[in-house]
């Protein structure tokens, strides 16, 4: 019998909230076959703050696991020996941190850190383009990058000190091409800040633990042709960028989410087949085959998904990898003309987007331009999906349906628990009390002074993560040392060319611009920690090219902050975009708010990923419109928008 490779590690990206409870979900994921863990963190955790701060009200445990101090990193992991794991960590901005949470409970497990196994993304660039989850400005960021790394080389020398994550930048819109030189342009800046931090002869090695984290759409011929372009650009690169000689230092290796983006709320259970297609296009050639693979499930337009739902996309990975002779076989692609000619001309658009960020300085110096390219290409998208270019099956064509009865009824979802955020605050304030405060404080004044001073972080945040500090003051304090950040939003005020077929919005803005005695303005924010501002971006871009006048000021806002914009910028209507699950909270403040403010004429309008019954009660709160990913079609919210507009009363 033929022999088969061994197959690429199965993941699946989870976490909920608490550690506990993640912990029972880890536990019995692994049970059933899966053979690493990705753990996902929630926003606050993301983005330095701890589970009690203003701006973590509503997010703590709702698109990952709350993790404040090395207690709760000890319940995420107990009885898993971490010694023996491999573990992915999407955490990016906080990355020195949770690994090093990670590392002092790997020492009390009694591990050998040096044999730990994993992977932290820790790519701050594409946080600032697609994801939105950063803290600092790009230079002082970027040093952390290289600070993980050059600790990893030394002291973790199987881990993988970042992942070069393309995922969120096809989820923000890039064609194949941009993803393709967004990705490699980030990783040459993370290298060419690294040679400055390890030995000449150290280098090869520490280019070859670089990985990267990647998409898979649909178009999944393109998406199998674009991992072998990368296969060829990353060994192109290594080889006469970096005089790397030895072959498997340029070895091109990556984990892959296939694509959320493309999953719909309409018709769900067709979901299964995309997934399905979409792991294909990094299952099948050997050449360019995924190393780790985790799979969404079908129902994660809807919501959180449930174990049962990711159960079955890992069953996916397994019947693939175990039942099917894929794995018998070398590569089924080498010498295809067909397959060739699309690599070339991937390659060829990728050198051309790489050459135009070198001539810039390079990806540090090139985020506005790559961000505003995101914001460009995401509307060609969108357009083409409104306007029937690009069939989507329930969304735009063949409509019509039998009801789902893996729908029906309640629990098509998970809810996490409405007192878990409590529990969480309610064991943060007791570890903060049960620890030994001047140890705490010592800590932080040592990362403080190595933080300004230009000492690697690593150590003293491991110190910081055994005497018990927090999330929060761990973030605080690099926040204290490097400033703050807010990134380009890559929406402009000027009107783009993409203006054909918005006359009747037009003349409708101009209409009611006219009862109004001044143009329509319409204030478009995110509340709360969520960074995911594709559909903000493309509402505040649709509504600029009708005519309105826009305000958008980016993410991470507090519902007083965007109540006191609507106030001062004398907003006719209010639009907020939450993906994160936190809705009813963030909008039940900013409610109250603005009938504080004496704003009830201001309609208000939400978009999201938001559960019919939820909906239901923003309604009940006042909210005059609630959108859902099944509304793809934006002319029409436009319109929507001037109706309310033009029905509600003038501010007295």
């Amino acid at each position: 019998m033929t022999q088969k490779e061994k197959p690429w590690l199965f993941r699946t990206y989870a976490g909920h909230s608490t550690a506990a409870a993640s912990n029972e979900l880890y536990q019995n994921n692994l049970s059933k076959g899966q053979t690493g863990l990705s753990v996902a963190f929630d926003l606050p955790t993301q983005t330095g703050y701890d589970s009690d701060h203003e701006l973590s009200r509503g997010e703590v445990g709702k698109v990952g696991v709350p993790v404040c101090h090395i207690g709760d990193m000890r319940a995420l992991f107990d009885n898993i020996p971490l010694e023996q794991m491999n573990t992915s960590m999407t955490i990016n901005a906080t990355a020195p941190w949770l690994l090093s949470l990670y590392i002092a409970v790997a020492e009390e497990q009694g591990a050998d850190v040096s044999k730990l196994q994993g992977t932290v993304q820790n790519d701050i660039i594409k946080e600032y383009l697609s994801r939105g989850t950063y803290i600092c400005p790009p230079r002082p960021s970027l040093r952390m990058i290289t600070d993980v790394a050059a600790y990893t080389q030394q002291h973790l020398p199987k881990w993988n000190p970042m992942n070069v994550c393309s995922y969120h930048l096809q989820e923000a819109g890039a064609t194949p091409e941009q993803e393709l030189a967004f990705a490699l342009a980030t990783a040459q800046a993370v290298l060419d800040d690294l040679k400055g931090k390890v030995a000449p002869a150290e280098f090869p090695n520490m280019v070859g633990r670089i990985s990267f984290f990647v998409n898979a759409g649909i178009r999944f011929v393109t998406e199998l042709c674009k991992m072998r372009a990368f296969v060829d650009l990353w060994d192109e690169i290594c080889l006469e960028r970096y005089g790397i000689e030895d072959a498997k230092y340029r070895r091109f290796r990556y984990g892959v989410q296939v694509n959320s983006l493309g999953l719909t709320e309409p018709q769900p259970e067709n979901n299964v087949y995309r997934i399905l297609l979409e792991m294909l296009a990094v299952t099948l050639s050997k050449k360019a085959r995924a190393r780790a693979v985790q799979l969404p499930a079908w129902n994660e337009a809807l919501g959180l998904p449930r174990p049962w739902d990711q159960q079955w996309s890992l069953r996916m990975q397994q019947i693939l990898a175990y039942e099917t002779d894929l794995l018998e076989y070398g590569d089924l692609f080498d010498g295809n003309p067909a397959i060739e000619a699309k690599v070339a001309a991937l390659k060829d658009g990728a050198r051309a987007e790489l050459a135009q960020i070198d001539a810039m300085g390079g990806a540090i110096e090139a985020i506005e331009y790559m961000k505003s390219r995101l914001v460009e290409a995401n509307a060609d998208r969108i357009g083409r999906i409104e306007g029937g270019e690009t069939v989507v099956v329930g969304v735009n064509r063949f409509t019509s349906t039998e009801p789902s009865p893996l729908t029906a009824g309640n629990g098509a979802i998970m809810v996490v628990d409405e007192e878990a955020e409590a529990d969480q605050i309610g064991r943060l304030k007791a570890w903060r009390t049960s620890r030994d405060e001047a140890a705490v404080q010592a800590a932080l004044a040592r990362l403080r002074s190595d933080a300004q001073s230009g000492a690697n972080v690593m150590p003293a945040s491991i110190a910081a993560a055994k005497a018990g500090a927090t999330t929060g003051e761990w973030g605080e304090t690099v926040r204290s040392a490097f400033g703050l950040y807010r990134g380009p939003t890559g929406v402009s005020r000027a009107v783009s060319n993409r203006t054909e077929g918005l006359e009747p919005i037009r003349e409708a803005v101009d209409a009611v611009s006219s009862r109004l005695g001044r143009r329509l303005k319409f204030l478009v924010g995110k509340p709360g920690l969520d960074g995911h501002s594709n559909g903000a971006e493309q509402i505040a871009a649709r509504a600029r090219d009708c005519g309105m006048d826009i305000t958008y000021e980016g993410i991470r806002l507090t519902p007083a902050e965007i109540v006191a914009a609507a106030e001062a910028e004398q907003a006719h209507v209010v639009g907020l975009s939450i993906l994160s699950g936190s809705h009813l909270p963030l909008i039940e403040d900013l409610m109250g708010r603005m009938r504080a403010a004496g704003l009830t004429h201001v309609p208000v309008v939400v978009g999201g990923i938001i559960p019919e019954e939820d909906a239901a009660k923003l309604r009940a709160m006042g909210v005059a419109a609630v959108y859902t990913p099944k509304d793809f079609e934006l002319n029409r919210i436009m319109m929507d928008i001037v109706a309310l507009v033009d029905k509600a009363p003038l501010a007295a």
